[in-house]
């Protein structure tokens, strides 16, 4: 986005400011589902839901991710996010947010 501003001494003074217009990648949101999921499906194997849905309209900006795991077990919820972050780490760079829900599977 560009501004130009007067000064009261009629000296032209331009101000760039930048602005967020997506992920810094070439994916759109369902690429960047499609790739997540098998990212995550190969991390988490015996899983027994990956879910990754594009929350931003599709411009791949906002996700949000839900993986019930056994790999979990033991792990607190901190320990559990890190794990996702970690894999999804070059993923994560290009967006605007992420929302990560994370459990162990019910037995």
């Amino acid at each position: 986005m560009f501004h130009r501003f007067w000064s009261s001494n009629s000296r032209n003074i331009s101000l760039l400011s930048r602005v967020w217009n997506g992920p810094q990648n070439s994916f759109t949101g369902k690429q960047a589902e499609d790739k997540m999921m098998t990212i995550l499906r190969e991390k988490f194997p015996k899983a027994e839901i990956i879910q990754v849905q594009d929350v931003s309209g599709g411009c791949g900006a906002m996700f949000e991710i839900s993986v019930i795991a056994p790999e979990f077990k033991g792990l607190n919820t901190v320990k559990q996010h890190r794990l996702i972050n970690e894999v999804l780490k070059e993923e994560i760079k290009g967006m605007h947010g992420i929302r990560i829900h994370t459990s162990v599977p019910d037995s």
